[in-house]
């Protein structure tokens, strides 16, 4: 089997090697966890392996990413003039070719098609970060949409990380509908302990993987990024999401079964 690389050398032992080619992965967590900084590695190491790169921003710009992939020293600005990478910006509606104007999902694929074709044939990796955004007023509409996604972009040879996020103050239904149709979870957590910020992530799944089941600390590193710090004693039950989220997301699921086919 063919694996993809994240580009965290640690990480990848935890996923026997990395990614499988072709799956569709859902990154997710509350905001300020690392999700974006995830991907940024994903595409870097895809970048410096020769494979062709998407990159689509909904809710930061595309001089944005390029700025904090250059702070953990990841020359995307190379990449995009060399035509190794491509940041779709779908947050700042320009009228360049690689924008989006509106937050629709066929419009989305229309315009990842094209900018593989420009990128030319190969293995190819993509990053839509994030997902959530193209469903804000209609979150039952989550799973129907990432399905959508996933079938028409599996004829392309893409691997994709697809971030989502979801508030435990709001409840927020974003996101829940990609997890359901995700190939694998990696979900991102943060806590305050002893007055500091601690990060997380556990892979939750990982299809044809025998992956780490341990919760992992995290820490992000001016000039390196994302680090893994080993695993943490906690239980895997003192990160589950509270019972008034898992509520949500339990409706959310009945009203997107709902929902016209």
């Amino acid at each position: 089997m063919t694996r993809l690389s994240l580009g965290i050398p640690k990480l990848d032992e935890l996923l026997e090697g990395g990614i499988p080619r072709n799956f569709f992965v859902a990154v997710t967590g509350e905001p300020g966890t690392g999700k974006t900084i995830l991907c940024i590695h994903f595409i870097n190491k895809g970048i410096n392996s020769g494979d062709r790169n998407i990159y689509v921003t909904t809710e930061e710009s595309k001089e944005s990413i390029i700025t904090q992939a250059a702070q953990f020293n990841m020359d995307f600005r190379s990449a995009i003039e060399n035509n190794k990478l491509i940041i779709i910006d779908a947050l700042m509606g320009t009228k360049d070719q690689w924008s989006l104007e509106s937050l629709d999902t066929s419009t989305l694929v229309d315009k990842i098609i094209e900018a593989k074709k420009s990128l030319g044939y190969g293995q190819a990796r993509l990053v839509v970060d994030s997902l959530s955004a193209f469903w804000l007023d209609r979150p039952a509409m989550a799973r129907r949409e990432s399905y959508f996604l996933k079938k028409v972009l599996a004829k392309w040879d893409f691997t994709i990380l697809v971030t989502s996020q979801y508030a435990i103050t709001t409840a927020s239904a974003f996101g829940w509908g990609v997890e359901h149709i995700a190939d694998g979870i990696i979900r991102f957590r943060r806590m305050t302990r002893d007055g500091v910020l601690r990060r997380y992530l556990i892979i939750e799944k990982m299809r044809q993987t025998n992956h780490s089941l341990n919760l992992q600390e995290i820490e992000v590193l001016p000039g390196e990024g994302l680090v893994m710090r080993g695993p943490v004693s906690e239980r895997r039950e003192d990160f589950a999401l509270p019972k008034k989220v898992t509520d949500r997301i339990k409706r959310a699921s009945e009203m997107s079964h709902d929902e016209p086919q």
